[in-house]
């Protein structure tokens, strides 16, 4: 299993190199949401804002207006709790190019309620004309930046820090509105995004051999929804579908799989796997994922219910498990 570290850090300073209209906004937090390389490498092109997030998110806007594109870093929390009029009026209602970085989203963070960006998701996506979108890997970490980049208005991204993962081969690259396809199935379909993928991952893994057939498809783009790959899964699954975000289930991932099953017209049982309409506590982001029931061993016991079987697996098995970078199922190779 690959971990890569700073991924993000070493990404921005080199794909900024020859975009001279990208600027770095930050708000006190610079290495701590990994903007300390391109600050080092591009001083003239890095604003400190100071802890004034509210003030950060107009100034992005008036540098939009002025033909630069701002690349603004905060924890996730800041931008969409304590500036959420400026991003609305000085960014999303005249349509601007600011690419907003959130990082710690979820419970990827000990700091409990008030570093723990839950209900992000549902925020962003009723903003009009902001894109949305969750990386769940290095490659997505690494690949983010081109889609933020080329998208003409605003773009929120749940940014990871740190180490992290390569669940996906680093030739395929995160693609917009594009699920990407892990596993096909006729008896379970499981829907994840960011973190959450490992997991059901794991999982997926671990009940190989019980003769269960799960299809498995990962999101980064929650806004905009509107791809065929998901309709042509929704009708598939014998015994229903399992949504797992690390995120409240209202509003986020889970809710929008619940629209599209009315769009569709699709009666399917649903099960939302997240933070179940709670805060969360601090603590490590394994013992949150499993005491809020988000976890591999909570999938499997949700699959479990949904099938009416039992399949007796430890959650010392599963942390056994070695998890080799996926291909899609587009790649021929992967077949």
């Amino acid at each position: 299993m690959q971990k890569l570290s700073y991924v993000h850090n070493k990404n921005l300073k080199e794909f900024a190199k020859d975009k001279k209209d990208i600027l770095v906004l930050t708000a006190d937090l610079t290495s701590s949401c990994e903007a300390d390389y391109f600050k080092s490498a591009y001083p003239d092109r890095f604003i400190s804002c100071g802890i004034a997030e509210q003030n950060m998110m107009s100034v992005a806007g008036g540098l939009a207006r002025e033909g630069f594109i701002p690349f603004v870093h905060t924890f996730a929390v800041f931008i969409y709790r304590r500036a959420y009029d400026q991003l609305a009026m000085s960014i999303a209602y005249p349509n601007l190019p600011v690419k907003i970085f959130g990082f710690l989203p979820g419970i990827t963070t000990p700091g409990g309620a008030t570093h723990q960006a839950i209900e992000d998701i549902a925020i962003m996506r009723a903003l009009p004309n902001m894109t949305v979108l969750e990386v769940g890997d290095a490659t997505e970490v690494e690949t983010v930046l081109d889609i933020a980049y080329s998208i003409q208005g605003p773009v929120y991204i749940r940014m990871l820090r740190g180490e992290i993962l390569r669940l996906f081969d680093k030739n395929e690259p995160l693609k917009l509105d594009t699920p990407r396809i892990l596993s096909d199935g006729k008896d379970i379909l499981i829907i994840s995004s960011g973190i959450c993928t490992e997991e059901v991952i794991r999982a997926v893994n671990a009940l190989k051999n019980t003769g269960l057939s799960i299809a498995h498809i990962h999101i980064s783009t929650l806004k905009p929804f509107k791809n065929n790959i998901i309709k042509n899964f929704l009708n598939k699954p014998k015994y229903g579908i399992i949504t797992v975000e690390n995120h409240t289930i209202i509003g986020g991932l889970g809710t929008i799989i619940a629209e599209k099953l009315v769009e569709y017209n699709i009666n399917k049982k649903l099960i939302k796997l997240g933070l179940q309409d709670t805060f969360a506590h601090g603590a490590g982001k394994h013992y949150l994922m499993k005491e809020y029931g988000f976890d591999a061993i909570s999938v499997i016991n949700n699959i479990e219910i949904l099938t009416g079987s039992k399949f007796n697996i430890k959650k010392e098995y599963l942390e056994k498990i070695e998890i080799e970078p996926m291909h899609s199922l587009a790649k021929p190779e992967a077949l």
